[in-house]
């Protein structure tokens, strides 16, 4: 494991145990791409790394707390994006597949005011694919 690991941990305020500096590694490792619990489970057995699925849950949602990755939700299925700027996604209804959009990303207006006490963290736009025709 590299040192910076351990300090891009600590600096989400992740205590960097070896699991983590493990998945850590593994995300880094594959690229920009979406990942589910168990896509990320399934590459740590094919590269013989030992982890639980739990551990891997765990993991990767402690990681979204600390912007590590950014947690996409759509329906009652969910992917974590290693890509953490700013952006949006679509949605292949057939496939299940998300894909970040390219470019000059959506914008939302007409906002309406949060509650008193609140403020927007955040808008995700999640635009969904069918085939045309």
């Amino acid at each position: 494991m590299h040192c910076n690991d351990e300090a891009v941990l600590r600096a989400a305020q992740i205590r960097p145990t070896r699991q983590r500096l493990t998945i850590l590694r593994l995300i880094r490792d594959g690229g920009h791409r979406h990942l589910t619990p168990d896509s990320l489970y399934q590459e740590a057995l094919t590269s013989g790394v030992r982890l639980s699925l739990a551990t891997v849950y765990n993991t990767l949602h402690e990681f979204a707390s600390g912007n590590l990755v950014k947690h996409v939700a759509v329906g009652d299925r969910s992917w974590f994006c290693t890509n953490t700027t700013d952006h949006h996604h679509f949605y292949e209804v057939a496939t299940g597949r998300v894909h970040d959009i390219p470019g000059p990303q959506p914008h939302v207006d007409n906002l309406p005011a949060p509650p008193p006490g609140m403020e927007v963290a955040g808008i995700d736009v999640i635009v969904r694919l069918r085939k045309a025709g």
